[in-house]
Parts: structure tokens; C-alpha cells; sequence
């Protein structure tokens, strides 16, 4: 089955057609590192990672770029309030990301370009945009995208332009601008901001500007999927697409596709609405980043995903089953014969896991089907008709889906300090009948964050997660 995405601009569900046949090429919207991302950001970003992790399982060679916006106001501001040069704050900002996303075992985009590194390419589009009537200069140095030179402007958030009123994110405070609507494609250089001198003069981009700039300076002019949260839909993405076709001549990108809010208690989440949980405290509080993941994941990046106490621990019981499962199956040793029919149960289990995420990357499904075959071999196991053989290929299918998921644990993770000579300890005292070492040692292992289980294919070992 061909792979099948839901096109924000067209409104189209349709297959997914790379421009180079077996290459997809991904931009994302990244952080602005002015503060540490919080685990609203984070749905989106995992969401992008799961669409990745699962064309890459298809075998299509996959371009991923998600962009880092180190210069904008809020940083200009956040930098000057805490006396601290703008690198300084970015980087350190920077870092959380990085570490947060490590966290959530996200993939490492293929590139992670920094906006103040790509300057030249920006006042590359905005000189071209000049030179064609699509932009224009304002008294104080700055440059604006004329909005009245692209009637296609609108499209993707399917808005009048004739209509457009200023809102929230549509920038109304500068003045000399020729038309309330248009937005700063470069800001004129003021006392206490950086400034770079540039063809089109000194002075430093605007936002929308930046990710025309490091998508098509790394993915081409024109590419296949650009990700990011519906609030940017407009005035963000509708302005990129105006001034990145209106600057090339050519169609920017080929699926939008956008990631509905995460709500805490029925607010979506964001910084003005004084809501939001940041990932590092989460982690410090105790809770375990798989069970994170898992709960940013499992709901339908087209629907909204309610954040709750209740959300979070259904995750972490998901996390354990799955834990289960897997240390059962590697444990598992039954000298008989293969069962007839598991290679027809995990191939159709397989083809439903991968049905689900061909019809618009449906988690929800996908884990559903995943879910039912844990059932099912959970069944054969108490009933002890699978084989050594069968156990091992059921566990390869797991890990093979989990490749998609990243929520399994690590294969051939190592065991804690000390561990190792407890697990052998006690496997010595249940032999000698020891029970009550054997409890002790337990324990022991329990406070190094090691469940012990002990069952008729021997003593069966699996982290703990946290269940909060």
C-alpha cells in the first residue's frame, strides 16, 4: 500500500509522490531558542520524527532539516533583560533542546541549521523579491513583502486577502509600511540589536523569512513535505510559501502537514497562557521519558491531544506491557515444534501496523494492531505453544515495528553498577532454596531500578519505569 497524506493546502488525502523518485525531503519548524521548548512543542517535533522514523522503515532514503530560529525579538528581549550576550542564550538554549529531544529518542535531524548562519541566502530571496515588485523598502531600513503582488496569497489557511485583518502574529506595529497586511521580510538596524551588513543593506531578517532561507538553501526550491503546529499555519507557512514561490518562480513545497494542539485542561498549550510543562522538569520529577513519548505519540497528529495525570499513566501501563512482552520473549525457551501459524499471525499483525500508518500516519490504529498481536502472543505464551524459535521471531517483529515507535528498550542496554552480580546471586540462592536472600537480593535490585520475575523459563529481568 502506498503511503497516503492529508495536504493542509489542497485539503487532499493523496500518495505520497517523492520529487525524486526514493528521496523524500522533510523540513520542519524547529525551536526558537529564546527558552527551554515544552512538550507542546515537543508533540510536533515527535510527530515529524515519527513520519521520518516510518519512511525510512518503508525504505525511502528521507532528507530531514529542522530549522533553530536563534535571532527574533523574544530573543533580543530575553537576552537584554538578562544582561547576557544573545549566543550565550541561544546556545544554552540550544542545548536544552538537543538534550530534550535525545531524551525522547528522537532521531537527529540530518541537518539542524541555525538562522544567523544563513544570512546571505535570505538577503539572496529578498534582494530577488525587490528586483520583481514583490517587496519594498520603508524609510528606517526595513523591507516588506507586498502582499497586493500575490493574489495566491491566503491559500493554505484559506483566507481572503482583501479581508485580512490585522491579528496577533501579523506584524501592525511598524510604520511606514504601504499596507497594514504585509509582513517584514527585513528589520532596519537599531541601537542594541545585532545588525548584519548585506546587499540589501544592514539590519537583521525577519521570522518568516528565515525558513524559506534554510529549506530551500539545503532541500532545494521546491521539495516534498514541510511539518509544523497548525498556529503556523498563518501568518507563518502562508508567508513562506508567498515569498519563497514569489522569489523562484516555483511551486515551495508539495504536502503541508500540521500537527493539532496539545491542551492542559482544554487550553492549548502555550507560554502567554502561563500553561506549559516544560520536558527537564517532567524528567526530574520522576517521569519516565518512553511514557513521555508515548503519550506526545499515540493520538492522531490531526486531532487535538488532551495532556493529562490520567493521559500520562495510561501511558506508562502501555510502556509496561510492552516491556513485559519483550522481556517474556526473550526469555522464553519451549523445545517443540513451530507453530504452524505465527509467521500468518505477525505478518498480519505487520500489515495492519503498517496500513494504519499508510492511511495518513493513523498512530492511534497502528498501535492498536500492535496492542492486539502483544494479546495474542501473550496467549501463547501461557499456553506454552510457541516454540524458542517462534518466541524469537515474534520479539524481531517488535523490535523491527519499534523502529517506528522508539519505545521499547534499548537493546543490549546496559545493566547498573553492581546489578549483574545480584541477578547471578540470586539465581544462585533460588537454587539452593534460599527464598528469603532470594527476596532480599530482589529488593536490592529493585532500588537499582531492576524488576526481577521469576517464571518457569527462568529469572526474567526488565528496568522499571516510573508510573507517574
Amino acid at each position: 500500500m502506498t503511503t497516503r497524506l492529508r495536504d493542509t493546502l489542497t485539503g487532499e488525502t493523496r500518495p505520497l509522490e517523492p520529487l525524486e523518485p526514493g528521496h523524500v525531503r522533510i523540513y520542519s519548524c524547529g525551536p526558537t531558542v529564546y527558552g527551554p521548548a515544552h512538550i507542546g512543542n515537543f508533540r510536533s517535533f515527535l510527530f515529524a520524527d515519527v513520519l521520518v522514523r516510518y519512511l525510512r522503515y518503508r525504505g525511502l532514503r528521507v532528507t530531514w532539516v529542522m530549522n533553530v530560529t536563534d535571532i527574533d525579538d523574544r530573543i533580543i528581549a530575553n537576552a537584554g533583560a538578562a544582561g547576557e550576550q544573545i549566543g550565550d542564550l541561544t546556545g544554552r538554549w540550544l542545548e536544552r533542546f538537543q538534550a530534550d529531544f535525545a531524551a525522547l529518542r528522537m532521531s537527529p535531524p540530518d541537518v539542524l541549521p541555525r538562522a544567523t548562519e544563513h544570512i546571505d541566502e535570505m538577503a539572496a530571496i529578498i534582494g530577488r523579491l525587490l528586483e520583481r515588485g514583490h517587496a519594498y523598502r520603508t524609510d528606517d531600513g526595513s523591507i516588506f513583502f507586498r502582499i497586493s503582488s500575490w493574489p495566491a496569497y491566503g491559500r493554505l489557511a484559506r483566507l481572503d486577502p482583501d479581508q485580512l485583518k490585522v491579528g496577533e502574529r501579523v506584524e501592525a506595529d511598524e510604520y511606514g509600511k504601504d499596507d497594514v497586511r504585509d509582513f517584514a521580510l527585513w528589520k532596519g538596524p537599531k541601537p542594541g540589536e545585532p545588525s548584519w551588513d548585506t546587499p540589501i543593506g544592514p539590519g537583521r531578517p525577519g521570522w518568516h523569512i528565515e525558513c524559506s532561507a534554510m529549506s530551500m538553501k539545503h532541500l532545494g526550491e521546491s521539495f516534498d513535505i514541510h511539518t509544523g503546529g497548525v498556529d503556523l499555519i498563518f501568518p507563518h507557512h502562508e508567508d513562506e510559501i508567498a515569498q519563497s514561490e514569489a522569489s523562484t518562480g516555483k511551486p515551495f513545497v508539495r504536502t503541508w502537514l500540521h500537527c493539532d494542539h496539545l491542551r492542559l485542561a482544554g487550553t492549548k498549550m502555550a507560554r502567554r497562557e502561563g500553561n506549559i510543562t516544560r520536558v527537564a522538569d517532567l524528567l526530574e520529577a520522576g517521569v519516565s521519558p518512553r511514557a513521555l513519548r508515548y503519550a506526545l505519540i499515540a493520538v492522531h497528529y490531526r486531532q487535538a491531544l488532551e495532556y493529562t495525570d490520567e493521559s500520562l499513566a495510561a501511558a506508562a501501563a502501555a510502556i509496561e506491557r510492552l516491556d513485559t512482552i519483550e522481556s517474556t520473549l526473550d526469555a522464553y525457551v519451549e523445545d517443540r515444534a513451530a507453530s504452524p501459524d505465527l509467521p500468518d499471525v505477525l505478518d498480519a499483525a505487520r500489515a495492519r501496523f503498517e496500513a494504519a500508518l499508510d492511511d495518513d500516519l493513523n498512530i492511534s490504529a497502528a498501535l492498536a494492531a500492535l496492542f492486539d498481536l502483544v494479546r495474542e502472543l501473550n496467549r501463547r505464551i501461557a499456553d506454552r505453544s510457541l516454540s524458542t524459535a517462534d518466541a524469537a521471531r515474534a520479539l524481531g517483529l517488535l523490535r523491527n515495528l519499534d523502529r517506528v515507535l522508539a519505545i521499547l528498550p534499548a537493546e543490549g542496554a546496559d545493566l547498573p553498577s553492581g546489578a549483574a552480580d545480584l541477578l547471578a546471586a540470586r539465581e544462585t540462592a533460588r537454587a539452593a532454596r534460599d527464598w528469603a536472600r532470594s527476596d532480599r537480593l530482589r529488593d536490592e535490585l529493585a532500588a537499582l531500578g531492576i524488576a526481577v520475575e521469576d517464571t518457569r523459563d527462568g529469572q526474567r529481568w526488565r528496568r522499571l519505569e516510573p508510573v507517574r
